[in-house]
């Protein structure tokens, strides 16, 4: 089972940036689609992007898109997100998620958080006004 270890976050103006990363350990990583969730406590988590497991295909939240994006490089094992033009709505716990490297390709690019088999542990992100 590959390993998945997110890093970045944590506070920035409104109107500036911040990228995500979530590294990968083990050969399989590469055959596993990811994706980026938010949430704010006491809410459902909210998708935000995806990514299929070549990154030959992207899929964006409308409240992001246009400022997010989601590349991936496989070279590194990493998928990113990198996050512009930042809105104080855009505060929230941030976390990755990944698809099994089994599942059916119809499930590339769900927006249900229940599709997904694996999570991060979560940072956070505080956009100031």
């Amino acid at each position: 089972q590959v390993q998945l270890v997110e890093s970045g976050g944590g506070l920035v103006q409104a109107g500036g940036s911040m990228r995500l990363s979530c590294a990968a350990s083990g050969r399989t990583y590469i055959y596993y689609a990811m994706g980026w969730f938010r949430q704010t406590p006491g809410k459902e988590r909210e998708f935000v992007a995806a990514i299929s497991s070549t990154g030959g295909n992207t899929y964006y939240a409308d409240s992001v898109k246009g400022r997010f994006t989601i590349p991936r490089d496989n070279a590194k094992n990493t998928v990113y997100l990198q996050m512009n033009t930042l809105k104080p709505e855009d505060t929230d716990t941030y976390c990755w998620a990944a698809l099994d490297a089994n599942r059916p390709s119809q499930y590339v690019g769900s927006t249900n958080r229940r599709d997904y088999d694996y999570w991060g542990q979560g940072s956070q992100i505080t956009v100031s006004s």
